[in-house]
């Protein structure tokens, strides 16, 4: 079974820096995972991309938070990191990993998309 753990969420003061982490298990060897994001959800919000990260290294962020956070990944562990600086009280939210995989089955490629429980995120002005 294909898991998501996040870690690192907590309380922060405007201004602050925390350190997302993103452990992954259960993917069994023939899944290619292709891409691994962070999402966030704000009371009354949808859910936003903040982050995307490819297997090759290509990045995307969310406008808000170009140059405040830095994506990275440890592509053999499937780790996931979201290094997040001056941190914003807008940034308020629950952050969620998320993991794009593909598998070839009798000449087909499927499709997975799983997602981690959520990490909390609070910034206090």
């Amino acid at each position: 079974q294909v898991q998501l753990v996040e870690s690192g969420g907590g309380l922060v003061q405007a201004g602050g820096s925390l350190r997302l982490s993103c452990a992954t298990s259960g993917i069994i060897s023939s899944i290619n995972i292709n891409a691994m994001g962070w999402y966030r959800q704000a009371p009354g919000n949808q859910r936003e991309l903040v982050a995307r990260i490819t297997s090759g290294g290509s990045i995307n962020y969310a406008d808000s938070v170009k140059g405040r956070f830095t994506i990275s990944r440890e592509n053999d562990k499937n780790t996931l990191y979201l290094q997040m600086q001056s941190l914003k009280p807008e940034d308020t939210a629950v952050y969620y990993c998320e993991a794009d995989g593909s598998q070839m089955i009798a000449g087909i490629t499927q499709q997975y998309w799983y997602w981690g429980q959520g990490t909390q995120v609070t910034v206090s002005s």
